[in-house]
């Protein structure tokens, strides 16, 4: 099975300080919509880890969450893409749980799911939280510069990045590189 998880707040939709709390507030990035469609048209299957801390805070609720993901899924449908499952964490961070990244039990839940071993599957992020959780299963790590990874263009990754991180403009440009990487292989 060919698989990619990716985080969601700056990797796939616009990403705020504030939290996306709405179904408003959910907006996709330019061409990220179009770079699932591609990878899902190339046979990858494409899942989402994601930190909803707004949710163990007080921010918004599930309804709310259900809200915002049914639209990604609809402009998801339209644009020839699909989004095969969303995996959250609703904890806060002083809630010590396991599933909040960069812990890796998002990531257990999905090799658990899909019974397969993540060692190689590529995991996009716009954070080193986001590559430290899925790189502790084996996944490899794919950074990309948008959301909070706006602040690394130009720059050395910082050495709290897993060894090997790709860097990716975007998710589109990731996309390209990992369709054409699978066509050559």
């Amino acid at each position: 099975m060919k698989l990619v998880i990716l985080d969601r707040d700056g990797t796939i939709n616009e990403d705020s300080l504030e939290y996306i709390k709405s179904e408003a507030e959910w907006k996709p990035l330019p061409g990220a919509l179009e770079a699932i469609a591609r990878l899902n048209h190339a046979g990858w299957h494409v899942v989402v880890a994601s930190n909803q801390s707004g949710l163990g805070r007080g921010l918004f609720d599930v309804a709310a969450l259900n809200a915002m993901h049914a639209k990604m899924h609809k402009l998801l449908a339209t644009a020839g893409g699909r989004i095969e499952a969303i995996f959250y964490c609703p904890h806060a961070p002083d809630q010590a749980c396991r599933c909040r990244k960069p812990q890796p039990g998002l990531f257990e839940q999905i090799g658990e799911r899909y019974g397969i071993d993540l060692k190689g599957v590529p995991t996009v992020g716009d954070t080193a939280r986001d590559l430290i959780a899925g790189a502790s299963v084996g996944c490899e790590p794919h950074l990309v510069l948008t959301g909070k990874g706006e602040a690394l263009r130009g720059q050395p990754l910082p050495d709290n990045f897993p060894p090997g991180t790709r860097v990716h403009e975007n998710l589109l440009a990731f996309a390209d590189h990992l369709v054409r990487r699978d066509s050559v292989a």
